[in-house]
């Protein structure tokens, strides 16, 4: 397992970027530490959050997982061990400068780190001119409080805009993009997108990379739906190709012992553009499964038969 170039950005991690979504919603304090401790021992590096996250949760404002993952750098002392990825723009304030000059300063407060490894625009922000929100970001990276900016959620017009305009000011350009790609969702990325960040060398690293947990293969009647607070999301994948891609999938664990969280993210880590994907554990033994993926290297036919279903 070796790192790799997270594009232009100068960082370079393990093909898993660890999801921080569950910290402090559906993975308490122990939890959430034993998580981390175990990611970090085996060989990750980047941690992937929010300023938004858990905001959906009733009585939760968002900032909870960074409050966890900054209480979890205290007292592990992990912070020379580990990058974090945060993003901002989906709180009050959006992409607008002043917005973003809060945000970050209010992200480094809960993680209590001086610098923010890979900071995210979230969503685009349309009202917002491209020049102001990248000039925001430029103070952030003058300052020292950000080392390299990226963008998520973003469609391949709206990204190569950012980088025309980030060219002809002299800003900062986006230098890695974090869309929704798995073996059922693959729209976001494919296509237009996927050739912009290869020919630009803008680092991928994408989320949702099991399919909120449907190709684990937890989820295979309604009756599975219950066993965790996502199942819900899951039921949309078994009425479509979900089935098929299982299936094959299955065929695939039979071959190379793997599991079936392993081929799926180790899929989406060989598409063309993808550093790594993004992937949460709520338990150390989830956690284990998804660590193997980075040692597991599909063939072409399995990379094609899975593409085709």
């Amino acid at each position: 397992m070796t790192d790799k170039a997270l594009g232009q950005s100068g960082l370079a991690i393990p093909p898993l970027v660890l999801g921080g979504n569950v910290f402090g919603w559906t993975a308490d304090r122990a939890a959430s530490f034993a998580v981390l401790d175990r990611f970090v021992e085996g060989g990750g590096t980047m941690i992937d959050t929010a300023d938004v996250y858990s905001a959906w949760v009733d009585g939760h404002k968002g900032g909870e997982s960074e409050s966890m993952i900054g209480e979890w750098l205290r007292a592990s002392g992990a912070r020379g061990r580990v990058l974090i990825a945060t993003k901002v723009g989906m709180m009050s304030g959006g992409l607008r400068p002043d917005g973003v000059r809060a945000a970050a300063a209010a992200s480094l407060d809960r993680l209590g780190v001086d610098t923010i490894d890979l900071y995210f625009a979230h969503k685009d922000d349309p009202d917002v001119p491209l020049d102001e929100m990248l000039g925001a970001f430029a103070e952030l990276i003058d300052a020292g409080q950000v080392r390299a900016i990226g963008a998520s959620n973003y469609t391949a017009e709206r990204l190569a805009g950012a980088l025309r305009v980030a060219d002809a000011k002299g800003l900062p350009r986006f230098t890695a993009m974090q869309p929704e790609l798995n073996l059922l969702d693959r729209d976001q990325y494919e296509g237009a997108l996927q050739q912009l960040c290869v020919a630009e060398n803008i680092g991928v690293v994408p989320y949702y990379s099991l399919a909120s947990g449907y190709l684990s293969g937890k989820y295979r009647s309604t009756d599975d739906l219950s066993k965790s607070p996502r199942g819900y999301k899951a039921k949309s994948y078994m009425e479509g190709r979900g089935p098929a891609v299982l299936a094959v999938l299955d065929g695939i664990a039979a071959e190379t012992g793997a599991t079936l969280s392993q081929i799926a993210l180790a899929w989406v880590a060989q598409q063309p553009g993808v550093t790594a994907p993004i992937a949460s554990a709520t338990t150390v033994t989830q956690l284990e499964e998804l660590l193997g993926s980075m040692k597991l290297e599909l063939r072409a036919d399995q990379l094609a038969a899975l593409s085709a279903a």
